[in-house]
């Protein structure tokens, strides 16, 4: 389904709060939020829980999902929907109206054996009247997990919070900055994965290949076309603390981060240094 309004997607726990429904309903947005909370329904005589266990399986979906290990398999979770008129809190109807929400929820079948089963209970300003439209928020709900890296790149590897601007205005615009560049860590992480044979001339200049070759060199030599964009990123890596054996798994965003930053540092000095000597 296209939404043409600007949806704004809320994926945390952290964001169950009905004040924040209201105030996504005055500025014209939707959200979509994994709910913890068993708010009162209908006329406020019965609970969401309640009434959702009442509803019929409307459809199954399969998802993938990683163990420990970081083995992937495949399992069915079975979707249940429905529009419920849910109240405010108690102590809060007064100042807050009931809103008409849809209630999503996708339970596991059975309980696995080699981890939590999978229960997830969303709650929506949007509408849900088929299966297709169930899985189209789970499959947003599913992009949490890469809003949470992304986050972590922006706080831990660019260290947004330890800003120490005065003024509202400079710290947007840095943090617009370090936006763009925590997308570039976490989208250079994925392509790595998704497209390591394509050319490592889209992502690093010719300078930095030049570092990147100078600090790692290849094991054997490299034939024409031979240095992708994968080996490069795994240098980058391996400047970050990365090991490369050959049971390690593909490097993270933490890896990512510090090698980009020693590359920028040491690719700079690359730089500037000539002209230093001439001085």
């Amino acid at each position: 389904m296209a939404i043409q309004t600007a949806v704004f997607i809320l994926v945390y726990r952290e964001s169950d709060i009905y004040e924040l429904f209201c105030l996504a309903r005055e500025m014209g947005t939707h959200f979509l939020v994994r709910t913890c909370v068993d708010r009162l329904a209908l006329g406020g005589d019965t609970t969401i829980d309640a009434v959702m266990g009442e509803v019929a399986v409307q459809g199954v979906h399969a998802v993938d999902v990683r163990d420990g290990h970081g083995h992937v398999s495949t399992t069915e979770v079975e979707l249940t929907y429905r529009s419920l008129r849910i109240l405010p809190p108690i102590g809060k109807q007064k100042r807050y109206p009931a809103l008409t929400l849809t209630v999503l929820h996708a339970r596991e079948r059975e309980e696995p054996a080699d981890r939590p089963r999978i229960d997830w209970k969303l709650l929506t300003d949007l509408p849900v009247l088929s299966p297709g439209a169930a899985i189209e928020k789970l499959r947003w709900y599913a992009v949490r997990w890469k809003i949470e890296v992304f986050h972590k790149i922006l706080k831990s590897g660019c260290k947004a919070e330890e800003a120490r601007l005065r003024s509202a205005d400079r710290l947007v615009k840095l943090i617009a900055v370090y936006c763009l560049v925590s997308w570039r860590v976490f989208w250079l992480t994925m392509i790595n994965r998704s497209a390591p044979d394509i050319d490592a001339g889209i992502v690093f200049t010719k300078r930095e290949q030049e570092v990147l070759d100078f600090l790692i060199p290849n094991k054997t030599p490299a034939l024409p076309g031979s240095n992708t964009l994968g080996i490069y990123l795994t240098k980058v890596a391996k400047l970050g603390g990365y090991l490369a054996r050959g049971c390690d798994p593909p490097p993270g965003n933490t890896v990512m981060w510090r090698g980009i930053a020693r590359l920028i540092d040491i690719t700079l000095g690359a730089e500037i240094a000539p002209q230093l000597v001439d001085n």
